[in-house]
């Protein structure tokens, strides 16, 4: 995907409000965007209706275009992407790359929670589809902040679930089709899902999809160089004093606080850090936060 213009993408599940890590999630890809002069887009990940909250769509949409976070090409929502999530399915199971997998939670635990063979003891009507990873599947990545990732996903993951037994998509199967629909060139998104990446990859190769580049943003630290307590990265963020908390998040990133002292607007406030911001000053193993709540 070298030679693709940029393009990346903020992608929130509707599971509640926006709070301090999505939202430096959100703005950091979108400066990284902004950086290589490329397009920024936003896809509501609505995939799985038992963990969502009613009304978070609208509120995280809300809050992000109070932040000026705005998707340069329309929205995007998975729960109205269902067919070409089905015909990613059907193209793997014709393949022989995927298979019904009738595995109760207990025959997991028996296997230590990782899927290699179908020990179920009792079909299921509704079976899991899983995709068949081979073993010594050892997948690499150069990820954009962390450096050079390893992981052998047959260890360390198992067979992948594509389509869950209770009838929904898998995340794994979702983001790795619509990324490539989309045409998402580079994928920054937060370290927590950095473990997913080796088994994304492997599934973009199953289905001859282009990998794109990924770059995942470490976690928040206090002032003191500790985790940013639940407490606090569980906080709704507050959408009506965008500039102070653009400001934080900023910091935040390792960028120059006095880069954004003139502006007065949420929109000369991001036009300024869009011209101001250096890639080079994000920390690899941590962001360190600025004492919160922000002035």
């Amino acid at each position: 995907m070298s030679s693709l213009p940029y393009r990346g993408r903020f992608a929130p599940s509707p599971t509640g409000p926006l709070h301090l890590g999505s939202l430096l999630a959100a703005f950091g890809s979108w400066l990284l965007a902004r950086h290589a002069g490329g397009q920024w887009l936003i896809r509501v990940e609505d995939i799985d209706p038992p963990r969502e909250v009613a009304g978070a769509v609208e509120s995280q949409l809300a809050t992000l275009a109070a932040f000026g976070l705005q998707s340069d090409l329309p929205i995007q929502y998975q729960s109205r992407r269902h067919p070409l999530y089905q015909a990613a399915l059907t193209q793997l199971l014709e393949q022989g790359k995927a298979f019904a997998c009738h595995c109760s939670r207990a025959d997991l635990a028996a296997q230590g929670g990782i899927h290699r063979h179908c020990v179920a003891s009792q079909q299921r009507a509704h079976p899991a589809i899983r995709l068949r990873v081979d073993d010594g599947s050892l997948v690499s990545f150069d990820d954009g902040l962390q450096g050079h990732v390893e992981q052998v996903v047959d260890r360390d993951v198992g067979d992948v679930v594509l389509l869950r037994a209770d009838g929904y998509w898998a995340y794994q199967l979702a983001v790795v089709v619509d990324d490539a629909e989309q045409g998402i060139t580079h994928v920054v998104r937060g370290a927590d899902l950095i473990d997913s990446t080796a088994r994304q990859i492997l599934l973009q190769q199953a289905l001859g999809l282009p990998t794109p580049h990924y770059l995942h943003l470490p976690l928040l630290l206090d002032a003191s160089g500790d985790k940013l307590s639940k407490s606090q990265a569980a906080v709704p963020v507050d959408a009506t004093r965008p500039l102070p908390v653009l400001r934080w998040l900023w910091t935040a990133l390792g960028q120059p606080p006095a880069a954004l002292d003139a502006a007065t607007q949420v929109d000369e406030l991001l036009q300024h850090a869009a011209a101001a911001f250096e890639p080079g000053r994000l920390q690899k193993t941590s962001l360190r936060a600025p004492e919160w709540p922000p002035a």
